[in-house]
């Protein structure tokens, strides 16, 4: 079979892909993989720390093949992606954002290359149909929790809701992340507009919560002592409470915040082949494992869940459509700077 040579952006490289969309013979593109020696990853489904973990299992697992990781929040690297699409100056080979509705704005403009993985059929049942086959896949999910800190917090302030973030008692000492640049967060705002309206972030702001831009800052304001509760990705809130930082965490009784977040290789990626053999490796039983190592809610349908986690089944979880994240967030994100001024 043949290697897969880099081809310059546009509809040119997306129909010079189309030709191979999937590829048997895993051996070849092994090799092809290795001969390019390397590929650069834009994520934002995890912290830096787990990142580059990855990146380093990926190499023990094919030696040889180097990851470049570039992790920043979601709307960032969405970003930095664009501006390489527009300059025809390609760096990313696979894009794994937090925010769904990027796909489809790179899929119409020809950006995404055509690729089916062979193991994308062992996806769990409930991630199958947020797939667009041959094109991008999730490889991560992740609940929105209320978070605490538990020095700070009494046992009778816990807050249970997400509308007890409102709760004076908290002013100034609430924290939160930026829907601009925290997908993942941008779907949480989202949610709580479509379950109580937008008065809720006026509510919000009227409590002066300390606004970071990753998902993770609330994580970071809480464990420093600036805030005492806060909103957190289950993945690392978890991991940070195991390290014995004063996290606690709390399912919503209103509603826990279920995002998903995808991978694709990009249709002129400078290492095509390194960067296919990477996709097929996130949606793996190794990568699944490693996942539960670092909290991240594994995606296949083989995998165990996480270790002290609530199965999805024991959550009532919300959720939004890519169509309906296109639709609405860059509306929410106006609201937002309208409500918050950043």
């Amino acid at each position: 079979m043949p290697v897969i040579t880099r081809r310059g952006f546009g509809v040119g490289a997306a129909a010079t892909l189309a030709a191979n969309p999937a590829w048997a013979d895993l051996s070849a593109l092994e090799t092809g993989a290795r001969g390019e020696g390397s590929l650069t990853w834009y994520t934002a489904q995890m912290s830096g720390e787990a990142a580059e973990a990855m990146g380093r299992r990926f190499t023990q697992r094919y030696p040889g093949i180097t990851v470049s990781v570039i992790r920043t929040t979601g709307q960032v690297a969405y970003e930095r992606l664009q501006q390489e699409l527009k300059n025809n100056t390609p760096t990313c080979d696979v894009f794994s954002s937090t925010d769904i509705s990027h796909y489809p704005a790179l899929l119409k403009r020809n950006a995404l290359a055509q690729y089916e993985p062979s193991n994308a059929g062992d996806l769990a049942a409930a991630y199958q149909s947020l797939a667009v086959k041959g094109f991008y896949y999730p490889t991560n999910a992740s609940l929105q929790l209320v978070i605490y800190n538990t020095k700070s917090v009494t046992a009778a302030d816990i807050p249970r809701r997400c509308t007890d973030l409102l709760d004076p008692k908290f002013n100034h000492r609430v924290a939160v992340a930026h829907p601009a640049f925290s997908g993942y967060f941008g779907q949480w705002v989202l949610a709580m507009r479509r379950q109580y309206g937008w008065s809720y972030f006026e509510k919000l702001a009227a409590n002066n919560p300390r606004i970071g831009r990753s998902g993770n800052d609330p994580i970071t304001m809480l464990n420093a002592g600036e805030c005492v509760v806060g909103t957190g990705p289950a993945s690392t809130s978890t991991v940070t409470a195991a390290r014995g930082n004063p996290i606690g965490i709390v399912y919503p009784e209103d509603g826990t915040v279920l995002t998903v977040g995808p991978s694709a290789v990009i249709a002129a990626a400078p290492h095509p082949n390194a960067a296919r053999l990477f996709l097929e490796w996130l949606l793996s039983r190794d990568y699944a494992d490693a996942s539960r190592t670092w909290s991240l809610e594994p995606v296949r349908s083989d995998a165990e869940p996480l270790l002290g986690m609530k199965p999805i089944s024991e959550i009532k979880t919300l959720s939004l459509t890519a169509a309906e994240i296109a639709r609405e967030l860059p509306e929410a994100i106006e609201q937002w700077r309208d409500t918050f001024g950043n």
